[in-house]
């Protein structure tokens, strides 16, 4: 049950009334989308139907209480990642597109392949809405757009687990992080994509509309709440940039396999090193082998789970890759000095013994950059 205050949602009966005075009022949010070469879906859906919801009464998807237009530079319908196409776009230079219509510009990034990232026009689309003090919205990898076009000085900035080494290599002079869902830096507002798009645009709906709006959102799209900016995202990063390729391709392919054991002879086929000069390899990056760091990495994972959900030590195991509970805790007693059972019971003992669940313990401490 919403509550009955200034903002809730109306019932079908007064929203009727309501729409036949509402539809020539200005909405109380409006929102461009800047979608990229081969921008990534979740994200944009995300964030666009939680403001669809917001709008309007049910899920008729009146654009009354929040407005949203999608921007290319040329005014080219927008082919997604996964080949889905977003249509109709409109340029960048119409008239309806002025910076100045929106509440926020939230560009959504694409795939990093190697292709280039850099996108002239958008580019000087996204200075001219800084130059006018619209807000800026980097969604994913939309990320970097905003930092190639040079508005992100002296800014922190979120970006996925999954593209924060690859971020700090191309700009080792930003400020990024992956160790939470999204980041509001006044005029610049950053979010590590996937589902985390929709906590950040229930953000958003909430600052303009109110809570019960946001909420109404959430609920029919079947989210459970809205998660704060400040939450963990849900999976580890080895922060320390890997000078060697092999090892960095090693340590990206234990990152995205922490639910599972990977043999060293499979991770040396997978890199294409034999089993003899990985091992060497890690041994000059960390001091320890492949074998002893990929369990490591996962007693970190187990480490994270810990701290930040509610899943049952039993489940944290599996989820870890160990084959029992009992594999497990003596692992984790080993690399931590305490048990599972210890450190979830007590939280001060954990910050007593130092533990740190954004550092790896694996002899070589990786920083965080």
């Amino acid at each position: 049950m919403f509550p009955t205050d200034s903002s809730s949602p109306l019932s079908d009966s007064e929203a009727e009334s309501e729409a036949s005075t509402s539809v020539a009022q200005p909405p109380a949010l409006s929102v461009g989308f800047v979608l990229l070469r081969r921008f990534t879906l979740l994200p944009f859906a995300a964030f666009v139907d939680c403001l669809r919801l917001a709008s309007d009464e049910g899920d008729r998807s009146r654009q009354l209480r929040c407005r949203w237009r999608f921007l290319t530079a040329d005014g080219e319908d927008a082919p997604s990642s996964c080949g889905a196409v977003i249509s109709p776009c409109e340029p960048f230079a119409t008239p309806f597109c002025d910076p100045r219509q929106f509440d926020y510009l939230v560009v959504i990034g694409g795939v990093l392949d190697g292709s280039p990232t850099d996108d002239p026009a958008a580019s000087e689309y996204l200075r001219q809405a800084a130059r006018l003090g619209v807000p800026l919205v980097g969604v994913c990898t939309g990320v970097l757009s905003l930092i190639q076009a040079g508005v992100m000085a002296e800014r922190r900035c979120c970006v996925s687990w999954y593209h924060h080494a690859d971020l700090v290599r191309r700009f080792p002079q930003v400020n990024a992080v992956a160790d939470r869902l999204y980041v509001d830096d006044g005029d610049r507002l950053t979010c590590a994509g996937g589902a985390a798009a929709a906590d950040l645009a229930a953000y958003l709906v909430e600052r303009h509309l109110g809570r019960a709006w946001a909420r109404k959102s959430l609920n029919i799209m079947l989210l459970d709440g809205h998660r704060g900016g400040e939450h963990g995202q849900p999976q580890p990063v080895v922060f320390e940039r890997i000078e060697d390729r092999i090892v960095r391709r090693a340590v990206t392919i234990l990152e995205q396999h922490l639910g599972e054991v990977i043999s060293v002879d499979e991770l040396a086929d997978r890199v294409g090193a034999s089993r003899r000069g990985l091992e060497r390899k890690f041994q000059d990056s960390f001091g320890i082998g492949p074998q002893k760091f990929a369990r490591d990495l996962r007693l970190r994972y187990g480490l994270w789970l810990l701290y930040f959900t509610e899943h049952s030590i039993t489940d944290i195991g599996e989820r870890c890759g160990f084959a029992d509970t009992a594999h497990f805790s003596r692992h984790f007693r080993a690399a931590y000095g305490q048990s599972p059972s210890q450190l979830r019971r007590d939280p001060k003992g954990r910050e007593e013994a130092g533990v740190d669940p954004f550092f790896l313990h694996i002899g070589t401490r990786l920083d965080p950059a």
